[in-house]
């Protein structure tokens, strides 16, 4: 099945150059290109990628706007929107965490790891750098944007779920793939994707990203301040 991925940065030469990579795999097409978010919105609709990678500044309407605009849309459920970002302390990457991008990554990345993002991102998992998770949004989700610490409505969403699936959430939130939290918890992968699953639905996440930030934002994860 080949995965469908939308192109979306104001500087045609990195556009290229994504489009020579993504096209180089046997599993892989470029459905589309824009220079700025509204036309990413435009060509998601007509095109509807598997993945879009998004460029997080760029003039007029802007990557994060452009993908709340997205992830807003039901008809666009199952685009998956990957931010690409030259600075991995941007604030706005847990902004856009937030209006519903499935990750990011640092365009100093190398090839094979924009490629196993997209990837990832088509599979339905987060995509979050080992720098992020393990410091980055912790600290900025705990903070937050306003400074007014966990959110009640999130809090009480946790009441919904099993004890097992706290705990799964817990790991996912630490950036933790299911077969580490499998070997974690002493359970199956297969085991700890249900769990995972189930977690979603009832918390109304759209994938694993969403699944963090719910976990920072109600509490239920503190940061570590390392």
């Amino acid at each position: 099945m080949t995965i469908r991925v939308l192109l979306a940065d104001d500087q045609a030469l990195l556009r290229s150059a994504f489009r020579v990579l993504v096209d180089s795999e046997p599993d892989m097409e470029v459905v589309g290109e824009a220079s700025d978010g509204a036309e990413a919105v435009r060509l998601a609709g007509e095109h509807l990628p598997d993945v879009v990678l998004m460029d997080i500044r760029m003039p007029g309407t802007d990557g994060l706007a452009a993908t709340r605009l997205i992830s807003a849309d039901p008809a666009l459920a199952q685009v998956r929107v990957v931010i690409l970002t030259t600075f991995e302390v941007d604030d706005y990457v847990v902004q856009a965490l937030r209006a519903g991008a499935s990750g990011f990554l640092g365009k100093g990345s190398e090839p094979e790891e924009l490629l196993n993002a997209i990837r990832v991102a088509a599979g339905g998992e987060a995509l979050l750098s080992p720098t992020a998770t393990k410091g980055l949004i912790a600290r900025f989700l705990a903070g937050g944007d306003d400074g007014d610490g966990p959110d009640p409505a999130r809090s009480e969403r946790l009441g919904a779920l099993t004890g097992r699936e706290r705990e799964v959430l817990v790991q996912v939130a630490g950036g933790h793939s299911n077969d580490e939290i499998a070997e974690r918890l002493a359970v199956s992968p297969l085991t700890v994707k249900t769990h995972v699953n189930r977690a979603m639905a009832k918390l109304g996440a759209r994938d694993r990203a969403q699944l963090v930030v719910i976990a920072y934002e109600s509490g239920l994860v503190r940061p570590r301040m390392e």
